[in-house]
């Protein structure tokens, strides 16, 4: 239930900030008329809605009304939500296009769009993850649980030879129970050798070649060896960081997708801005879509397909309708974003281990 919960609320924190980001969309006036002055900048009020700084003439003073914008921008972000995200799936190239050219009415813009969905992905990742607990403890029980893992292998082996030899002593062992005590043997030696290894060898060796880690960046190497005396914790702290800072990847994207267009000098940053940032939105859904698909246990040829040619069927249309290129320019171009895209995760992989470890 708290994996629920949690995930609920990371959800409603997604279209919060969303809503911070495009605080007026969707939303139109009752159509009432306004008097007296607008409580936050004094001018006189002629409508609904302050007509100098947008604030609602009509001003909610109760408890309740903190509930109502709660909902309110939860479930109203946004009226126009259910135009956009149709579009970013089936015609990614248009919206982009249409939003660049100044249609943003109609469409929820790239970057509240991008955090919700964020959230949206993080959110399912936790609830679907909700039943592991990392292990936050200083002193790591990954050996332990090995250990007790292998004893219980070999006392269950050495249980079954004693029981196939017990039947050779009383003579009623067969062709069967010499080949077992053969193989029981066998089994026990290769458990005790891993027993031995486990509880001395590689942890002893591994700790050593951490301690003696040199980046050259002295924060970096005490992440390493906290992160080796308890990977668990490294984990989640990885992930934490993946969650707090995805919106690097907008900065570390725009300049690739600028080197393709670097002849073309009609197309600005801006322009690759706003297609990099709807490209990463409609990944994080199909991520998000990904995982519940896998969830309730759905055919592997649907998602894997999914895997497969969803990026870069979208990153296709999405540059044809954009940059209006031809189809082989957006082929070879889809290619060498999705080249782009490999080197641009490793990057950000790699300010998330800096990040995260350093934390």
């Amino acid at each position: 239930m708290s994996g629920e919960f949690a995930a609920a609320s990371d959800i409603a924190t997604g279209a919060l900030i969303g809503r911070a980001v495009e605080p007026k969309a969707g939303e139109h006036g009752s159509g009432e008329g306004g008097h007296g002055l607008c409580l936050n900048c004094g001018t006189g009020l002629i409508g609904s809605f302050c007509h100098a700084c947008g604030q609602n003439g009509h001003v909610h003073k109760t408890l309740t009304s903190i509930g109502h914008d709660l909902l309110h921008g939860v479930f109203h972000f946004e009226g126009k939500v259910w135009r956009t995200v149709p579009m970013l799936v089936t015609h990614p190239g248009g919206l982009t296009r249409r939003y660049i050219d100044g249609e943003r009415a109609r469409f929820v813009s790239p970057l509240a769009l991008f955090l919700f969905f964020v959230f949206l992905m993080f959110a399912t990742f936790h609830s679907l993850g909700s039943g592991h607990e990392f292990n936050l403890d200083n002193a790591p029980s990954t050996r332990a649980e090995k250990l007790a893992k292998i004893d219980g292998e070999i006392a269950s082996t050495q249980a079954k030879l004693d029981r196939a030899q017990q039947r050779v002593a009383q003579g009623k062992a067969d062709d069967d129970d010499q080949g077992d005590i053969v193989g029981y043997q066998a089994t026990l030696n290769g458990l005790r050798v891993a027993r031995t290894s486990i509880a001395s060898g590689p942890d002893e060796v591994g700790r050593q070649a951490v301690s003696n880690v040199n980046t050259g960046w002295p924060a970096l190497d005490e992440g390493i060896r906290k992160a080796s005396k308890n990977p668990e914790l490294a984990l989640y702290k990885l992930q934490s960081s993946a969650y707090k800072y995805s919106w690097a990847l907008i900065p570390i994207s725009v300049p690739f997708v600028a080197l393709l267009f670097l002849w073309r000098r009609r197309f600005k940053l801006y322009d690759h801005a706003i297609f990099v940032t709807y490209s990463l939105a409609f990944m994080m859904l199909l991520a998000t879509t990904i995982s519940l698909l896998m969830m309730i246990g759905a055919p592997a040829w649907l998602y894997g397909n999914l895997i497969a040619f969803g990026p870069p069927v979208h990153i296709f249309f999405q540059l044809r309708g954009a940059y209006q290129l031809r189809w082989f320019s957006a082929l070879w171009r889809t290619f060498a974003l999705l080249v782009f895209a490999s080197i641009t995760l490793t990057l950000f992989g790699i300010l998330l281990l800096g990040l995260g470890l350093m934390e």
